[in-house]
Order: C-alpha cells, then structure tokens, then sequence
C-alpha cells in the first residue's frame, strides 16, 4: 500500500507520471503509412536490387530503397543520410539490423531519382557512401563486431577485413544472381559477439597463444581472486615467482586447459592475450537463421586459420570470393550456402572448393539431446 499512500493511483498509472526520461516510444516516429496499416501488410515483392515495395491491404504502398553502410560512421555520414531523408522521404529513415540504411517513399515517381542521388555520393577514395543492394538472393551487408577500433581482447580487426571482403563481393551485393541469400558475418574473438555461428559465411578471430604473463606488475594491477575467477576453464591459479630476488604474488596458467578466450585479460591486464605472430582467424560455413526448406543449422569450421594481413587481408578476401563462386555454380535455385554443402556432402564441398580438409574440421560436437529437443517448427512425426 505504499505506492497508494505516496499518491499513486493503479487504476491511473500514467497520472502525474514522468514520461520523458529515456528514450522515447519509437511508435511516434513511423512514417504515416506504417503506422496506418501496422500489422496490416498484405505482401512484399522486390523490385530490382535494393528496391522493395511493401502493399496492404488498404492498397497503399510504400517503396523502400536499401543501402549498405559502415557499422562505425561519422556524424558528417549521418548527417547526410538524414538530408536525404528530408528531401525524399518526409524525414524518415529507419536502420536494419545489419548496419543497412533504407529510405521510405509513398511516391513511386522519387524512386529513380532517389537511387540516383544515393549512388552518386562518394567517398574522397571513390567508394559508395549509400551503395544500393543487398536484398533477395546477394550478400547481405556484413555484420562484425568491434575489432581493434574499440575491443580489448580481438585477434583481429572487424571494420578492416569486413571492407576488404565487401570490396571482394560487392558485385553480389548489388545483383541477385546467387541461389540464395548469403550472410557474412565477422566475429573478432571467440566471445563471438556476432552472429558467425548462424551466418552462410563466417569469419572468427582465434589466438592461438595462452595470455602472457606480467609477473613484475601483476599484484600491483590485478584483483588475483578476480583473475583466476575469470577463466571459464580453471587454467588459472594463483602463483609465486623470484623476480630480482623478491618472491611476488602471481598466477600460472594451464596451457593445456587455456581456450584462448581473454575473459582473464579482461579481469587483469597484466595477462595480456594478442600476439602478431599467432593471432589470426577461421572461416566457419554453413550457418543459417532462416527455418525455410531446411532447420535453422550451426556452421561449421572449413579454414582452420588464415594469418592477419592488414590492410586489405588478401588471403581472406580470395577463398571467401572462392568459396561464394563454387556454390554460385552449383547450388539449386533457392538452396542456402549450407543446405548445398549437406546435399552433396561436406566431402564433396572440400572437392570442389579445394580447400585442404585438416583434423581440425573434424566436427565432434555429440549432444544427443540437442536433437531430441523440439527446436523448429519443422516437426517430424
């Protein structure tokens, strides 16, 4: 009865409320035809690439013009974006999860000039600020984590190797000539925060070192209960070592147990993880959300390790483009990267891509009540 007592009426609850702190309610930002006919679409089509109309079943429509933008943008980018928004689109703008921008109309006559003006702003080095694409079956813009922009533990860039992959396959990001959709997604750890163990394609960064250790400072900067609380694995324990003749407080670190994942740097900067020398990443196939024709799926490791080669990471972009070509040429109509790779078999995907299978492709996982679990809608009786 407290809240009673201090005024506040349940059955009122937004009387005498405070409403504007936070964010406010995204509804009161939807272009008039979304929020007249939400929940009220009849059916979709794509025009041309990176060109949608969505119909309701009013009748109304509105045409939807997809671009692919950086993850990280300057204020001056955005800035624009929105000028555009302005002059075609009654001010709105909206972003998809996977870093693309779309420009809403009602007015199909805007459409060409719209494209037109999206596609002639370029950057001072000549690429596509508002490049036009990616939807149907193209690659998806690339989502990626953060990379050695921002994050402490990567073992390897995001924004850097996704530019360079993106030069690599910006064809397809433009046309619709591939079976199906394919995703590529960047991960720069094993913490994984991208989503490369669903996406077609994935790229993951790996160490391949166990962190070192900064016996001389360690005690001085680190919280020790913290650091050895921190590996998932138990591969820490508190230590003592002789450094100049003084005894100092310290951990050690079972190799053998170790996964590389830098939750201990995270705790401790004295257990510093990135190597030039080991850092480098994998590349996973296979991977889908989609529950369309097949379950959604897992993908799954084919590359065991490619060395960073900053800038443009050519040894990536070249088996990444490779890979996209092979199953261009041979997957079905409609058929995800990964549903082509189980149809003929993951034997006769290395055949035909040429990449060396090695024992660290060997997929072990065995959990037998993962697949006894009803997981999909796709059941089988």
């Amino acid at each position: 009865m407290a809240f009673v007592s201090s005024g506040y009426n349940p059955d009122k609850p937004m009387e005498g409320r405070i409403t504007d702190i936070g964010p406010q309610h995204f509804e009161q930002f939807y272009p008039e035809v979304i929020a007249k006919n939400k929940g009220k679409w009849a059916y979709h089509e794509i025009l041309e690439p990176g060109v949608l109309v969505h119909v309701a079943e009013s009748g109304d429509k509105v045409f939807t013009v997809r671009v692919g933008t950086a993850r990280l943008m300057s204020i001056t980018l955005i800035r624009e974006a929105c000028d555009i928004a302005d002059k075609y689109c009654d001010g709105h703008l909206r972003f998809t999860t996977r870093n693309n921008m779309e420009f809403m109309t009602t007015d199909e006559g805007k459409l060409a000039e719209l494209k037109k003006e999206l596609m002639s702003r370029k950057f001072a080095g000549g690429s596509y600020k508002f490049p036009v694409g990616g939807t149907g079956a193209s690659v998806s813009n690339i989502v990626h984590t953060q990379g050695w922009v921002h994050c402490h533990t990567p073992a390897m860039d995001a924004s850097g190797p996704v530019k360079a992959v993106m030069d690599a396959v910006f064809d397809d990001f433009q046309n619709m000539r591939l079976p199906a959709l394919v995703r590529i997604s960047l991960a720069c750890c094993l913490n994984m925060c991208g989503a490369v163990h669903a996406s077609d394609i994935g790229i993951v960064g790996i160490h391949r070192k166990p962190p070192m250790i900064d016996h001389e400072y360690l005690d001085n900067l680190c919280e020790i209960p913290l650091a050895v609380a921190a590996c998932p694995l138990g591969a820490i324990k508190p230590s003592k070592v002789e450094v100049d003749g003084k005894k100092l407080n310290t951990v050690s670190v079972n190799e053998e147990r170790c996964m590389y994942c830098g939750n201990c740097y995270t705790m401790c900067p004295s257990l510093p993880l990135s190597d030039g020398d080991g850092d480098g990443c994998v590349i996973m196939v296979g991977g889908k959300v989609s529950n369309r024709i097949s379950m959604p799926k897992f993908s799954k490791v084919v590359v065991a390790y490619i060395p960073n080669e900053p800038p443009r990471w050519p040894t990536l972009t070249k088996t990444i483009k490779h890979i996209i070509e092979v199953y261009s040429a041979n997957a079905k109509k409609y058929e995800r990267l990964g549903e082509w790779a189980e149809r003929i078999g993951w034997e006769k995907f290395f055949e035909l891509t040429g990449i060396e299978f090695t024992q660290h492709c060997i997929d072990d996982f065995r959990d037998p009540a993962y697949y006894t679990w009803r997981q999909s809608t796709q059941f089988k009786w």
